[in-house]
C-alpha cells in the first residue's frame, strides 16, 4: 500500500499541473475573446500640471477610426495605441493595458518642465526635468524659469529630442546648458524662489534677474555653478544686509574667491 502511494502520489502532483495550464490556457483564450467594454483613463504628472487630460487621452484613443471599443481584446493594437500616446510630444510615459474583465486601461504620464526658452525671433519652448524639449500648448501655460536673449534654439521647431544629444545641432546651441542650469535652480528652495528669469547676452553668458531687487547677477558660461552659486548665497546672507538692494546695478560671480559689484549711479 505504501509503495502504491509513492507511486500514485507525483502522479496525482503532475496530474493537477496539467490541470491548472489547460485552465490557464482556457481562461486566456477566453480573455482574448472578451470585447472591449470600458476604458480607463489615467493621467499622471506634478499637481497642478494640465498639458494634457483624461478626455484627450480618450480622444487619441477612440477617435482614430481604429475600432477599440466592442473589438475582441485580441484585435486591438496595444502597442500601437501606446506608440500613438508617446507621440504626444507632453506624453513622457504610457501603458496601455486590458484585464479579463472587458477594461482597457490606459496611463499616461505627463512631462514635468522646468524651464521655458525664449528664442531672439519669439518662438519658444520647454525643456523638461530629464532633459527634452516640448512645444508650448495653447490649453496650459507652466509657471517655470524663463531664458531670453541671444538665443535661437532649435527646439520651438525641431520638436521633442533630447538637448544632450550628440548631434551638429549641440554645437551651436545652449539647450544643455540651460537645462542644467533651470535643473540646479530648481533643486534649491532658494533660488527657485529667488530667480524666474534668465538672459543670456551677447557674450553668450547667464545672468539672473531675481525677484528682489534691480540688479543682474552675471554668473558667466554656466560652469562651476555649485561655487558661483555658493558665493551668491554668502553675499546675500552677509553682505546685503549690510546695503541697500538698490545700490547695485551688477553682481558679478565669474572670478575665483571674490564678488565685483556695480554701483548703481541714482537710486
Amino acid at each position: 500500500m505504501n509503495k502504491l502511494k509513492r507511486i500514485l502520489r507525483p502522479l496525482g502532483i503532475a496530474l493537477a499541473v496539467i490541470g491548472v495550464i489547460v485552465a490557464l490556457g482556457f481562461v486566456e483564450r477566453t480573455a482574448d475573446r472578451a470585447p472591449i467594454n470600458d476604458l480607463d483613463v489615467t493621467v499622471e504628472g506634478a499637481e497642478g500640471v494640465h498639458f494634457i487630460d483624461e478626455a484627450s487621452v480618450r480622444r487619441e484613443i477612440l477617435d482614430q477610426g481604429i475600432a477599440v471599443m466592442g473589438s475582441p481584446t485580441a484585435d486591438v493594437d496595444i502597442t500601437g495605441i501606446e506608440e500613438r500616446l508617446k507621440s504626444i510630444p507632453c506624453v513622457a510615459k504610457a501603458e496601455v493595458y486590458h484585464t479579463m474583465d472587458g477594461k482597457l486601461h490606459a496611463r499616461v504620464q505627463q512631462r514635468m518642465p522646468i524651464v521655458r526658452v525664449f528664442n531672439q525671433d519669439g518662438n519658444s519652448f520647454y525643456i523638461d526635468k530629464e532633459g527634452w524639449t516640448m512645444p508650448t500648448s495653447n490649453n496650459y501655460t507652466a509657471r517655470v524659469l524663463v531664458v531670453t536673449g541671444q538665443l535661437n534654439e532649435p527646439g520651438a521647431v525641431n520638436g521633442v529630442y533630447s538637448v544632450y544629444a550628440s548631434d551638429s545641432l549641440k554645437q551651436h546651441c545652449r539647450s544643455d546648458d540651460i537645462h542644467r542650469l533651470a535643473s540646479f535652480i530648481a533643486a534649491d528652495p532658494l533660488w527657485s524662489a529667488l530667480v524666474d528669469q534668465v538672459v543670456v547676452n551677447a557674450d553668450g553668458e547667464f545672468e539672473l534677474i531675481p525677484r528682489v531687487g534691480v540688479q543682474r547677477v552675471l554668473i558667466g558660461d554656466g560652469s562651476a555653478l555649485a561655487e558661483r552659486f555658493e558665493k551668491l548665497r554668502i553675499f546675500y546672507e552677509k553682505g546685503i544686509p549690510k546695503a541697500d538692494w538698490r545700490r547695485y546695478a551688477r553682481i558679478d560671480l565669474r572670478f575665483a574667491d571674490q564678488i565685483v559689484c556695480t554701483k548703481r549711479t541714482t537710486l
